[in-house]
């Protein structure tokens, strides 16, 4: 720790211990300035960074379909299904393909949908709602995190 020091004599410094003079933080006033060997330091710093990207958790969108007249033993298949991605720590999303004239019997939609947030009550955060695009209902569900 030798304080505020001019350049000149910090290069000084570090040539005499056989050491670099590295730039720690260049946005700080005076910016900041360590005498230590780059080469380890270079090599520490990708360490960390490994180790870091080694506890990220990467979120995958998994999706499930249904079709409105769907059977009660493939309806559980699916919600069984559904909870093991959750397990695994997986977003989920819930779509519900209607085709020709079942798109006017949105409330079988709805009802559908209203089962599976029954089979799934205390497992799932609901990110989004049961809604309409297009020719499908989507909700969007993810594991509930209990702390």
């Amino acid at each position: 720790m030798h304080g505020v020091v001019n350049i000149r004599e910090a290069l000084d410094m570090a040539e005499r211990v056989g050491l670099d003079l590295v730039e720690i933080s260049p946005n700080a006033v005076p910016p900041v300035c360590k005498i230590l060997d780059f080469g380890k330091f270079k090599y520490e710093s990708k360490k960390r960074l490994h180790e870091a990207r080694k506890k990220q958790k990467v979120v995958v969108l998994k999706e499930m379909k249904f079709k409105p007249n769907i059977s009660i033993g493939d309806f559980e298949t699916k919600l069984r299904k559904i909870k093991e991605f959750l397990k695994d720590g997986d977003k989920v999303k819930i779509s519900l393909w209607f085709k020709g004239r079942e798109i006017l019997h949105k409330e079988v939609g709805q009802e559908l949908f209203k089962r599976i947030e029954v089979g799934l009550e205390g497992l799932v955060k609901i990110d989004q709602h049961a809604k309409m695009e297009g020719k499908q209902m989507i909700m969007i569900v993810s594991p509930d995190i209990k702390v």
